[in-house]
Parts: structure tokens; sequence; C-alpha cells
């Protein structure tokens, strides 16, 4: 038992619980009064005017004395102002609302910030603990907290709501101090508000619908991080990246998964290691991904042009390969070297990528014989995403290709992107009015002889602006979602 439990243990039985220290001091304390006292007469009885300085004395004690019992009885119940050494009292909050907070409310419900912050903790005992009182003393509240053992140690990643004023500089100073390492923060918003679970089970679903979601997925799962995929090698070709296993392989900042048709999905997060959790999760999702095997959402729209006659809109996918390449033999020279920037001959071959799921979205608008007169393409090129059209000759100037962007950018935007851009040529009129029709802040930039126009994506913008069939549609096919929302 330690001397501030002697301090404040109460009675015992009904009596006060006496030591044998505290009377050996309550004794010598009354012999050292006796000894000043007699000091003190002899002084004043043999004093020239020790009679009236000893009247003065015993009013002084007297007026002391009642003093100290007035003062007694008016502050007996006050708590003590210095430190017992005791622990101190719970504190005692109203239950409802003060009226000191009731005639200021904002300044309890002030504004607030919310945070992603991830740490690395030692794996022994109070050291979370010790975490979350630093960040109580800064007033932040821990709204969700999730851990990723490691072998030497533990990385806690938390969502937090900070008080406005509060900076991410203010908050990593505090859980440095807690023992926190490799800390890193950046500001969330409301999305990040559901729960792990519920997210992950949301992007599977996402996923489950349309193989084209696998690298969104990614991006969101694993937050800010540049995804880039490699098609598989030719047959008798090799590729350094062919050396990756189905497992996948974890490379601190870097993570390489096989996909299912033998291309290699990389993703890199230059700021930030990847847990071995945060490992497992990606691979299961590239794991149901294989396992559902090709897919594409089969809604569609039918369309009416200018001029009457009517189009499909729809999601294309590997299926469309012949349709595509007998597209690209019924385009002129000039068309194809205005899409791809390069030599007509080499056209064809990037089709089988263009077409895969696993590089973005692709559009197609057909005829009512079914003939495939035109391909927009959404690619994701790392963090950043490229617009691509390419239409027909006898085709072009009837608005098709506005109708393709415009849709290609509601899905940019769907997928949570900051911008898209499109590489061109300067002499593309019908591509640079495509652009302009987005009503969109635009960035022109002129690379090697190339011109890239880059849309943000401030507003959302329209989707359509060709008449919509929808008897036509119901008429052709069950009731589906609008391509726009596939």
């Amino acid at each position: 038992m330690t001397r501030d439990m002697f301090d404040v243990k109460r009675a015992k039985d009904g009596r006060p619980v006496h030591h044998w220290r505290r009377d050996v001091v309550e004794l010598a304390a009354l012999f050292t009064a006796v000894a000043v006292a007699d000091a003190t007469a002899n002084l004043v009885g043999h004093g020239p005017d020790g009679p009236a300085l000893l009247v003065i004395s015993a009013i002084a004690l007297a007026a002391t004395a009642g003093f100290h019992v007035w003062w007694a009885r008016r502050h007996g119940h006050a708590p003590p102002t210095g430190d017992t050494g005791a622990r101190p009292s719970a504190e005692v909050r109203q239950a409802g609302p003060s009226a000191e907070s009731a005639a200021a409310p904002e300044a309890v419900a002030g504004a607030s910030t919310l945070w992603r912050m991830r740490t690395t903790v030692k794996d022994q005992p109070g050291s979370l603990a010790a975490l979350c009182t630093a960040l109580a003393g800064r007033r932040v509240d821990i709204l969700s907290l999730q851990t990723h053992p490691l072998a030497e140690g533990t990385v806690d990643e938390f969502l937090l709501r900070a008080p406005g004023g509060a900076s991410a500089a203010e908050i990593c100073r505090a859980v440095s101090l807690a023992g926190g390492a490799g800390t890193w923060i950046e500001r969330a918003d409301a999305h990040d508000l559901v729960d792990a679970p519920t997210r992950v089970l949301g992007l599977a679903a996402r996923t489950a619908l349309d193989a084209a979601e696998l690298p969104l997925a990614l991006r969101q799962l694993l937050g800010r991080c540049t995804i880039r995929s490699l098609p598989a090698a030719p047959a008798g070709k090799t590729r350094g990246s062919q050396a990756v296993p189905v497992e996948g392989v974890l490379e601190d900042t870097v993570m390489r998964l096989r996909a299912p048709e033998g291309a290699v999905i990389t993703v890199e997060r230059p700021y930030l290691p990847f847990t071995p959790t945060e490992f497992a999760r990606a691979r299961a999702l590239v794991e149901l991904d294989a396992r559902l095997g090709p897919r594409v959402p089969h809604g569609r729209d039918v369309l009416t042009l200018p001029e009457g006659d009517a189009i499909t809109v729809r999601r294309a996918d590997p299926r469309d390969l012949e349709a595509a390449r007998a597209m690209h033999e019924r385009c002129s020279s000039r068309t194809l070297g205005m899409r791809y920037h390069g030599p007509v001959a080499d056209a064809d071959r990037y089709l089988n990528h263009l077409l895969s799921p696993r590089f973005g979205r692709t559009l197609a608008v057909e005829t009512a014989s079914g003939r495939v007169v035109g391909l927009g393409h959404l690619l994701w090129d790392g963090d950043e995403t490229e617009v691509a059209l390419l239409v027909e000759d006898d085709w072009q100037r009837r608005g098709i290709g506005g109708e393709l962007l415009g849709r290609l950018v509601a899905m940019a935007v769907e997928a949570g992107c900051e911008s898209v851009y499109a590489v061109t040529q300067a002499s593309n009129t019908g591509m640079v009015a495509a652009m302009r029709g987005l009503d969109l802040p635009l960035d022109y930039q002129v690379e090697e002889g190339t011109l890239v126009i880059t849309a943000r994506l401030d507003a959302t913008p329209v989707v359509s602006r060709l008449p919509y069939d929808a008897d036509a549609d119901a008429a052709q096919q069950p009731p589906a979602g609008r391509i726009a929302r596939d």
C-alpha cells in the first residue's frame, strides 16, 4: 500500500484509522509548542512592556481563532484546491444543454474536419491506448479504426474528426509524442464515413456487374494510387511481368496481381507502403473478377439522328472485335491517322487492347442493321483518364462524336475522375468541337506536334444531346438502365 493510499483511506468501522507515525509527529509538535510558549513567557515576564505585549498577543490569538471558526463554517463543504495526491473525482457532465451552451451553439457545434490518418505503433499493451489519449487531448474524435498487423509492429488506420482549427501538423506531432511512427495523414470526406466491410462489399458488387470496374474498385479500396494494366505477352514471347506468380507479388509500395487472361495489374503508391492486409483484399477482389469471367452490362439506348436515322449506343467488349475491324476497313486513311497518330496499318492491333474491359470502357454505335459505325473509348491511364473517338467517314458530322463523348465523360464523373484528356491534331476540327461542346473548363497543350485537350470535370455534363426513342428501345430490349448509369 502506498503513502497516497494512507492519505486518502477513510474511516474503518465508523472510527478514524490512526497510525503510529502520525502520533509521533503530533507529539513532537506538542513538545515544540510548549518550548516556544515557555521561551515567550520568559521574554515577556522579564521585559519592560511584558504585561502589555501579553495582553496584545492574547487578543490577536483570540481574533485569529474566531476568524478561523467563521471561515471553516462558511466554506466547510468546499473541495480542496490543492493536489492531495488522491485520484481526482470523475467529471460530472450535465445531461442536457446548459444555458451557456444554448446561448452560444457555435462554440459546441463548430466547424470540424475529417482526416484519414495512418501510423505505426509498437505491438505491445498500452500503445494504442496512449495514441487514443493523445488524440483525445487534442479534442480529436476517432470515428473508425482498422489495424494492420506487421512483424515489427501494427499499422493503425484512423478516420478522425478534428476541430476546424487543428492542422495536420499538430495532429501528427501529438501522435509522434504518443509513440506513433511513419505517420501519414490526408483530408477525408463524407464518403469515408462508410465502414470498411460495407465499402468492400459495395466494390465487390460493382466489380461483379462490370469487369471494367476492377481498376476503379482497386483505386477506391487502396486510396490514392496508380494502377496500370500490362497485356498478356503474345504466344512465343515473354515479358518480365510474366514472372509474376498467380498469387501475386507485394514489394513495399508496389503490388503486382495476375489477371485471369494473363495480364498483369500493377498498383503503385509511392508515398505509403502497402500492408499484407491490403494486399489480401486486393487479391481477393481480383480473384472474384477472375471467377466471374468476362461480363459487360447489356443496357442500350436507341437514339434518333437529326436526319431521322435511328442508332443504338451500347457497351462494347472483345466480342465486337470483328465488327470493329470491319469498320476500320471502311474508314479512310485520314480518319484512322487522326485517331491513332501513327501508321494506319497498326490500327487493328490496338483493338484487342481498346475493347478489353481491363483497360477502360468502350461504347459502340450501331445502325438499325447492326453495323458498327462508331467507337468511343474511356481509357484508364495510370492515375489519368483518356477519351478517344472514331466515327466512320459516312457517319461523321451527325452528332455521333458529341454523343459518345458526352456519355464517356459522364462515366468518368461517375468513376470519380477529376479530369479527362484527348490527344488529337489541331486539324481534327470535329474532335475539338466535341470537346468544346462539353461546356467544361478546357486546357490546351501542344506536345510533339499533337494537341492535348484536358477537360476538368467540375460539373456534370449533359449525357445525351440526341433524341432518345424510349419506345423503340423497349420494343427491342427488356427493361434496362440507360447506358450512362451502367
